[in-house]
This record gives C-alpha cells, structure tokens and sequence, in this order.
C-alpha cells in the first residue's frame, strides 16, 4: 500500500486529486494539507510514501518547500502543475531539484484529466531518490571531433528523464551529431523544457517541427501532446510529427522514434535509454541493435526509476549500461558504422 500526503492550498483539489487516488486500491490517502506549514507536520507525524505537491501556494511556495524536503528529509514527491508557462517554469525546476514526476491540473476540473496520476504515485514510491546536495559547476563539454559520418544520436527517457537528460546533454559539445529526444512530458512543459536546455547546453536545443532537417549541432526535443516524433528521409533527414494511437501508453513514444531511426540510419544509429518507468522503448532499441546500431541503458544505481531501461536489457536490446554520468561521453565516442569497417 502506497500511502500519500496531498498538499494543495486548494480544498476542491485536494478532494479531486483523492477521489482519484482511492480509486486505486494499493493506495491509502493519509493525510491532506493546504501549505507547506500544514505540510510540515503532517509529513512528521504521518509519514507518508509519496506527497502530492501543489507549485503555487500561500506562505511557502512549492518550490521552496520541495527543496527543504530535498535536503533535509528526501522522499518521492510529485508536482501538480497549472499548464501555464509560469507552472511549467516552476515544475521543471522541481524535477532538477529532485521531483520524482509531474503532473497538470486538468483545465475542466474532472477527474479524467487526472487519469495518470495513480501511476505516478506508485512508481514514485519505488523512486531512488537522492539527497540534493550543493550546487555544481556546469561539466566541461565532452570533446567530440568526428566528421560529418551519417551518425544520429536518439534518446528516450521518461519519469526522473528531467535531471538525467540535463547531465547528458550539458556535456555535449556545440558540434555534436544530430540528436533527437523523446521524453513523456505534457505540451506546454516540453517547450519550456527545451528553452531551459537551450540556455545551459553548448549545441541548439530546441522542440521539434515537421520537416526540420538533422543537423550537427542541434538537439530536437519531442513535443508534448497528441504527435510522435520520428524521423525520415533519404537524402536529408527529416524529422517527421506524425498522427497516431498513443504506444505502450505514450505519445510521443520513445518506440515511434526508435523504429524510425533502426529503418532510416541503421548502424549509424547510437541511441541510450534512460530512467523512466514502463517498457517505451525497449521494442524499437532492439530493432537499432539489430540493424547494426550503438545502445546504452542508464545502469539501475543511477535510475530514478529502473523501468524503461531494465525492460531493454532484459530483451536484449542494451549492448551495454553505464552511469549517468558517463552517458554522454559513451554516445559521443561510440564509433560509427564506417569507423568499425575501416578499423
């Protein structure tokens, strides 16, 4: 039983988000609170396994208050946001400061916009989350001085993919190979998302567009919401937002983007899947091993959740695990499928 506090300074919220959550048989409710004083002492008495935080609230803002849970008593904690660009802001900086997931507030106030949240819960309970520690200097760039060989870069990541996604990319360097990401993440986050990696990364990030071509130094974010991302082409590749049923519960999908790079660039192809819950992904890692490419799991000790990644190396699909903080120098100098002939 996953027993979770709700704090939310709004009492219709706070009724909303646990009517969902009780519907849910492995979870207990023990608790509501309408600030982050409240929240204190509920959390010193109850205990919980997971919190339920609102990003906007009287005396104490959210944030603040989940960066003294961070560093003072460390525990899975999922943000509710507003889908405004303010609320998407303010969740992203909850997910670097250790937010296990998020999600946002349903604009029509039914219970169906919540839909998801009961899964969060329970994988936030299984969560490695880790104390924060002090602020580090941003990492010097990876060097990478390979010539223009065909090689794209794919990454697929889902819940703790916030934080793992910024250690990987701030260590690339400005010319970096082609690198398209699929990260679950709703709309209006993944813009803001993406503008965030834009300011600390060396190459251009930025949301994805259909027809976009692949270049070398730029980085091409999934955009939230109701497309995938894939890519195509045949002399200059494209990305590619295409229609379609959600897969293994997701869209974008991080397979959609897998089994588009396996059919177009093969063994050119280096991809890495990171912490996430579920098995997106897994299907389409194995289809880029098979036609020849490059693949990396985050190994578990560095995972948020050990999900995503676990279900690739089970089926075979991960050559090889490394910890996060050697992801990127492993994408980088994965040799291409030219250099391993010429060898």
């Amino acid at each position: 039983m996953v027993r979770v506090l709700i704090v939310d300074d709004s009492a219709t919220m706070r009724s909303l988000i646990a009517a969902v959550l009780e519907r849910d048989p492995e979870i207990e409710v023990v608790g509501e609170a309408g600030d982050p004083l409240e929240a204190r002492e509920a959390i010193k008495q109850l205990n919980p396994d997971v919190i339920t935080l609102d990003v906007e609230m009287p005396n104490m803002n959210g944030i603040e208050f989940l960066e003294k849970i961070m560093r003072l008593r460390p525990m899975p904690v999922v943000m509710v946001s507003t889908l405004t660009v303010r609320g998407a802001e303010a969740t992203l900086e909850a997910l670097e400061l250790g937010a296990v997931d998020c999600i946002a507030k349903p604009s029509t106030g039914g219970l169906e916009g919540f839909r998801d949240l009961p899964f969060k819960v329970k994988a936030a309970a299984k969560a490695n989350v880790k104390p924060l520690g002090p602020a580090r200097a941003a990492p010097a760039p990876v060097p990478f001085d390979h010539a223009q060989d065909g090689r794209v870069i794919a990454i697929g990541s889902s819940t703790g993919g916030v934080e793992a996604l910024i250690t990987v990319l701030s260590r690339f360097p400005a010319n970096c190979p082609p690198t398209v990401i699929t990260q679950h993440m709703p709309a209006t986050f993944t813009k803001s998302f993406s503008q965030r990696l834009d300011k600390i990364c060396a190459p251009q990030v930025a949301e994805a567009t259909d027809g976009a071509p692949l270049e070398r130094g730029r980085i091409y974010i999934a955009p939230g919401g109701d497309r995938h991302l894939a890519i195509g082409g045949t002399g200059v590749l494209r990305c590619r937002l295409t229609a379609g049923d959600p897969v293994n519960g997701h869209r974008p999908s991080v397979d959609v983007l897998f089994h588009s790079v396996a059919k177009t660039v093969g063994p050119n192809a280096v991809a890495a899947i990171l912490t996430g819950m579920g098995r997106d992904g897994a299907d389409g890692m194995l289809a880029i091993r098979q036609a020849g490419g490059r693949t990396l799991g985050q190994d578990e000790a560095s995972c948020v959740v050990y999900g995503m990644p676990k279900v690739a190396f089970e089926l075979g699909a991960v050559e090889r695990q490394a910890p996060l903080d050697r992801l990127a120098a492993e994408l980088l100098k994965a040799p291409s499928s030219q250099e391993i002939e010429n060898a």
